[in-house]
Parts: structure tokens; C-alpha cells; sequence
């Protein structure tokens, strides 16, 4: 039987948003933030003026305990704003400020029931937290068949969770939107869905155009019309690095909320990429249905946290400050542009390099726009042998993504050094097929 604070969640959830609660798995319908120590805490802070003894950190006076030999790499910040706990669905002034950043983005959100994001520990912990709420052994989870590895070990290994794949190329280039629709409808008997849309690609580099985004929405809402519940996971973990007037420049999740009551659409983003800050590992969660309201998101939300706190408690408020801080500084937005034209110039530059006829007979590069990646399909060398070839011989790092796909990562590589590499990976592609 589920706690009593879960079963509270529970009701609330059945009474205003009855296919999400559908969609829970069976942990996630277990899942509650617990009252306790937490609880007594917070009231504490609020009421205990006199001595506070219930949290489990140190002080001196009235600034948290600290060794200098630490502090002296945090310059210009106290042991306050670095060194204590945060709460587990992060803190209320960056969930706030990210929730605004989303707005400004995604324009079209404007007006439409979100929940308030929950913060985590990057991208990957959002995945897997997601997997907790939702996924139970054998459930289907719907992934393309140019898909990050990592999300096989996050649902099939770690939830045990039937993959299936979908095209993500059609035969004409760009993103299959019909064969996408088909493998939906094909299993929309299951009752429930976990959709995966991760656009810019990882590792591909594409992302979809507005009549793709459209296409995508209007095939969730045929298997939602056809009975089925989707929990549609939206991984943006490159959201924002958009290098052509074709991308749709908000999220695919901007379409899908409030699409029908059947769908739940889930963002999974974070500064790790959109502010080049990776090991900081902040990232977040934000829910939208069709039938939202305070009610359910902090139903949600609170099932959220209870996650995260049952496995890291909380996210590190060091990283979640520093953001904090940076976003809300004058400079931040002007950065981050100055940062993309830089990340776009090398995209272009690729585009420019990979146009030369000599490299056609040896690969082809898959269509690409966005984010840090681009693949190319390898036409007469097994794409592992070359990987350690070009690293044996020639020193150049890259990626091989099956049988015949190599994955690089310009967004490493110096604009001046793009030319270089692809001549030296074509000399070692001839060599290995003559």
C-alpha cells in the first residue's frame, strides 16, 4: 500500500488529471516528498529565532563551517552562497528565473499550465528520474534508430523497458514524421507510450523544421485520439543551438502542451550545454498537460522530489547559485550569443568542407543543423576499424555509431582546424578501402 502522503498525491492526480495518473509507474505511484526532518526544518528556519538545532550541518555563529583551504577557490563568494544543502526540487529563485527563460524562449507558451521546473543533476539524472516515474518493466519506450546510447542503459537496462525504434531519417532527408506516425499508431494498443523526442540530435546534429514539429504533434495526438496515453520525454539538452533559418527555433514540447488530456509532455533541459557549464550539472524538469492545474503539478512535482531525494537527497547548491547568479547578470545574454556564433560558424564550416566532391565517394554526410554533432555514413570501411585507425595513425579522435555511422563533434574543434580533419580522415578512409 502506498504511504499516506502518496496516496494524498494519488487522489489529487485521479481526480483532476486520470491518465496521468494512468501513466505512473508503479513506483511512481509510490513516490511522495516526505514530511519529517525536512518539514520540521523548514518550520524551523521560520520560527526558530532563538537556536535552531534541527538541520544536519555545522556552523560557527552564524555562517555555515568551513575550511579555508575550499573557500579560497570560490572567490568573490561567501560559505553561504557555496557550501549548504539545497532543497531537493532545487532553488525556488532559479526554478522560478528558468520557468521565465522558458517562456522567452518558447513564446508560444506564453498562457499555457506549466509546472513550476525541478531541478536536477543534469539532463541524464532527469532521464532516469523519469524512468522512475514512469516506466515499469516491459513497457514500451520509443526511441530513434540515431539515438544517444545512454538511453538504452537509462530504460532498458537500469527499468527494464521494451525499446522499440523508429526511422529517424526519411527517404528524402529530414525527419520521417510518417514513419514516426506509423510506429505509434502500430502500438497504441499498449495503452501507454514513452516517447522520446530529442531534438537538436545527439548525434546526428539535426533538428526539425516547423512542418516536421507539426507533423510530430499531429501524429501524438492520432494515438492519443486512438485511446493510447504517450508520455512524450522532450530531451533539449541542445536547445537553443540553432544554425539555419529552417529549425524550429522553440521546443517540439512548446507543441505538444496542452495537445490532449492523453499526453503528458515533459521537458528535460538544463544550463549544461545551453550555458556551457557541464560539469556543473544543473538541469531541470518541467510537466504540461492538457488538464494541468496547481493541484496536480505540485502532485507532480512533489513525486519529483521524493525521487531525488530517495537517491541524491539534493542537487548541489554551489551549481544552482552560481547559475542563479550568472542568469541574472547583465552580461549573461550577450555571452551566450557571442558563444553560438562561434559554435555556428564551425557548422557552417563543416557544411562548406563536406561539399568538396572528393569526399563523395568515401562517405555521406547525414543532414545536420544544430547542436554539437554531425554524422557521416561511411561507404567501404567498417565505421569501429576506421575509429581506431584514424586514432592509431593519425591521431584524430571520433566516434563510431554503429556498423557504418562516425559521429564528430565540431563543436570541439577550431573553426581553422575543420579543413584538416576531414582531409586526414579522407586520406584514411581511402587507404582502408583501397
Amino acid at each position: 500500500m502506498p504511504n499516506s502522503l502518496a496516496s494524498e498525491l494519488n487522489d489529487r492526480m485521479c481526480r483532476d488529471a486520470p491518465f496521468a495518473y494512468e501513466m505512473l509507474s508503479e513506483l511512481g505511484k509510490e513516490l511522495y516528498f516526505p514530511k519529517g526532518i525536512l518539514t520540521q526544518t523548514a518550520e524551523a528556519k521560520q520560527k526558530a529565532k532563538h537556536i535552531n538545532a534541527t538541520i544536519g550541518m555545522a556552523k560557527e555563529g552564524d555562517v555555515v563551517m568551513h575550511l579555508p583551504s575550499v573557500m579560497k577557490h570560490f572567490e568573490g563568494l561567501e560559505p553561504d552562497d557555496v557550501l549548504p544543502y539545497a532543497p531537493s526540487t532545487g532553488l525556488p529563485e532559479l526554478r522560478a528565473r528558468w520557468r521565465e527563460g522558458l517562456l522567452q524562449k518558447n513564446p508560444s507558451l506564453e498562457r499555457k499550465p506549466l509546472s513550476l521546473p525541478v531541478v536536477t543533476n543534469g539532463v541524464t539524472h532527469g532521464l532516469s528520474i523519469i524512468g522512475d516515474m514512469f516506466v515499469d518493466p516491459g513497457d514500451a519506450v520509443l526511441l530513434p534508430d540515431k539515438v544517444w546510447g545512454n538511453y538504452n542503459m537509462v530504460y532498458g537496462i537500469r527499468r527494464s523497458a521494451e525499446i522499440l525504434k523508429y526511422r529517424f531519417f526519411g527517404k528524402n532527408g529530414g525527419f520521417d514524421v510518417d514513419g514516426f506516425r506509423q510506429t505509434l499508431l502500430a502500438n497504441a494498443e499498449r495503452g501507454t507510450l514513452v516517447v522520446l523526442l530529442n531534438f537538436p540530435n545527439n548525434p546526428t546534429g539535426y533538428s526539425v523544421t516547423v512542418r516536421e514539429a507539426d507533423g510530430i504533434a499531429e501524429a501524438v495526438l492520432a494515438v492519443a485520439d486512438a485511446g493510447c496515453n504517450v508520455v512524450a520525454v522532450c530531451d533539449d539538452a541542445y536547445f537553443g543551438l540553432f544554425y539555419e533559418d529552417e529549425c524550429l527555433k522553440e521546443s517540439v514540447f512548446a507543441r505538444l502542451v496542452g495537445l490532449h488530456e492523453r499526453v503528458l509532455a515533459v521537458k528535460l533541459d538544463g544550463a549544461t550545454k545551453e550555458d556551457f557549464v557541464w560539469g556543473l550539472r544543473v538541469g531541470f524538469i518541467t510537466y504540461a498537460l492538457a488538464d494541468g492545474n496547481d493541484d496536480v503539478y505540485e502532485a507532480l512535482e512533489k513525486k519529483t522530489g521524493g525521487a531525488i531525494r530517495g537517491c541524491i537527497s539534493n542537487c548541489s547548491f554551489a551549481s544552482q547559485n552560481i547559475m542563479l547568479r550568472a542568469m541574472s547578470g547583465p552580461s549573461y545574454g550577450e555571452e551566450k550569443k557571442q558563444k553560438f556564433r562561434i559554435l555556428r560558424a564551425r557548422a557552417l564550416k563543416v557544411k562548406e568542407v563536406l561539399s568538396r566532391e572528393r569526399y563523395r565517394e568515401v562517405w555521406t554526410p547525414y543532414p545536420f543543423n544544430a547542436g554539437y554533432f554531425m554524422c557521416l555514413r561511411m561507404t567501404h570501411v567498417n565505421a569501429e576499424e576506421y575509429r581506431l585507425r584514424l586514432l592509431d595513425k593519425y591521431g584524430i579522435g571520433v566516434i563510431s555509431v554503429g556498423d557504418t555511422d562516425i559521429r564528430v563533434a565540431f563543436s570541439c574543434v577550431e573553426e581553422h582546424k575543420i579543413p584538416e580533419l576531414f582531409e586526414r580522415m579522407c586520406e584514411c578512409a581511402k587507404e582502408m578501402s583501397s
